[in-house]
């Protein structure tokens, strides 16, 4: 492979894994800029030679944006950079030799074994790690972003290291590893949710913890957006960690106040937002569809991964964390279940319209999407399924093209709203349905007001998640 060549001489930051996270980080970088108007880094973004992690590369290398976004402000950054000339993308390994910088965006999966225990899958994560430290020069910093179990760093990625460049005949020492987990939102404010917004860190020693620091502070408004620097690894670990079981627990205790609300015919998000005023609860979630994407649906499984397998804690059983995943996991059957009682009780022959496949509103990201195992059951159970989402035409996981326009409802016997998407709050239902004998099931609190005092008067069938209708 050619040698990867910029336009000026700067420090390379190399970031390993171009998914969600690494291809907005990679741009961040990119874009970082010094007072007088400089940028202050090269920025090579790595991915696997396969068919997806090629098309990603080529398209960064082409000036195209891998990935389907509505945020302005990352398509802006993107052109600048590209524009700019120091944002490339390679296959190759052999950029790790000459980084300074190496961020590290790599998946980190969570395996459910027979027993009904759970594992992270290590293995492919500790080869990442040998593919830079058989590369890696003395004094290079490499910031893990990926969300790990608490431990990871002290218990994997520092003896990791440490043993490739030992093999080398070099100092085991001398790189610096710190950690600094990402906070990424996808949706109309990707690109700011790295460069404004806070940020946690800590170093596996006190210099890895000062060259975080330097390099987060170049791409991170932090005068405005403080760091917070923790004590140890293992900390800011934890902190990611904690932070999204509690996000995770936060939504499947609203989920038991939704059947209620649907039962006793309670609006709960009015309740919700009543609640909400109180300074110290306006943080409360609300009930939907299900939870997806690739943080809530795993991580709160990483602190008793970390405990049993990292520090051979025995006897912690993380009570919360676990039920908080598997009442989340049941939300779409939760949906569901509804849609099959408007349907009579019997789902076979019937004809679906599902709104949305994305695990987030104004996100083409289908990623442990609870629309997925909603479609799965449903046509077990006889149904077909007809999917529909604006920002995406094909569903990678279930290998289906999915509707970018909205179909007419012909012979359609449902439609479920499952994601909050903008095009979804424009519809008229009842001329969409035109005469024709369908059922609406509002599972996300998608439908305005509007929409369905406007229902009402026209006797559309409206049935929702979350809000009664007594």
């Amino acid at each position: 492979m050619s040698e990867i060549l910029f336009n000026r001489k700067l420090p390379i930051v190399s970031v390993q894994g171009l998914g969600f996270v690494g291809m907005a980080m990679a741009i961040a970088v990119a874009d970082a800029q010094d007072k007088d108007g400089e940028p202050c880094y090269n920025v090579v973004g790595v991915d696997l030679p396969n068919g997806a992690g090629e098309q990603k590369i080529t398209a960064v290398n082409n000036g195209k944006l891998p990935l389907v976004t509505n945020d302005v402000d990352l398509e802006q950054a993107f052109t600048r950079v590209i524009n700019r000339g120091n944002l490339k993308a390679t296959s190759d390994p052999a950029i790790y030799s000459r980084a300074d910088i190496i961020v590290v965006d790599i998946h980190l999966d969570v395996i459910e074994l027979e027993d009904g225990t759970h594992t992270a899958s290590f293995d492919g994560f500790r080869n990442a790690l040998k593919t830079v430290g058989t590369r890696i020069k003395p004094g290079t910093l490499i910031l893990i972003e990926t969300t790990v179990p608490p431990g990871t760093c002290e218990k994997v990625v520092v003896p990791e290291i440490r043993e490739s460049m030992v093999k080398r005949g070099l100092d085991g020492d001398s790189v610096m590893i710190a950690h600094s987990y990402e906070r990424v939102m996808p949706g109309k404010n990707y690109y700011k949710s790295i460069v404004k917004f806070w940020r946690v860190y800590s170093g596996a020693t006190d210099d890895a913890a000062d060259a975080a620091e330097a390099f987060l502070s170049d791409v991170i408004d932090v005068e405005n957006y403080p760091l917070t620097r923790l004590h140890s690894t293992t900390a800011s670990e934890t902190a990611k960690v904690l932070e999204n079981s509690y996000r995770a627990a936060n939504i499947a205790l609203i989920q038991e106040w939704g059947s209620f609300a649907e039962a006793v015919g309670v609006d709960l998000f009015q309740v919700l937002d009543a609640i909400r005023m109180r300074p110290t609860h306006n943080n409360i979630r609300f009930p939907g569809f299900g939870v997806g994407g690739y943080c809530l649906t795993k991580d709160p499984h990483f602190v008793d991964i970390g405990a049993r397998e990292l520090f051979g804690i025995e006897g912690m059983e993380f009570p919360f964390c676990k039920s908080a995943v598997s009442a989340n996991k049941q939300m779409p059957l939760k949906a569901l279940a509804k849609a099959k009682s408007q349907l009579g009780g019997n789902l076979e022959g019937k004809i679906i319209l599902l709104l949305g496949i994305s695990y987030l509103q104004d996100v083409g990201d289908t990623r442990y999407s609870p629309s997925e195992p909603f479609v799965i059951e449903a046509e077990k159970e006889g149904a077909t399924v007809v999917a529909h989402d604006p920002l995406l035409n094909y569903w990678e996981e279930l290998e289906r093209t999915v509707h970018d326009t909205l179909p007419s409802l012909e012979n359609i016997d449902a439609v479920v709203f499952a994601v909050q998407h903008a095009e979804y709050r424009d519809i008229d239902l009842f001329d969409w349905s035109n005469g024709n004998p369908v059922t609406f099931l509002d599972a996300h609190n998608v439908l305005t007001q509007k929409q369905i005092f406007d229902g009402a008067k026209n006797n559309v069938d409206i049935q929702f998640i979350g809000k009664g209708t007594k």
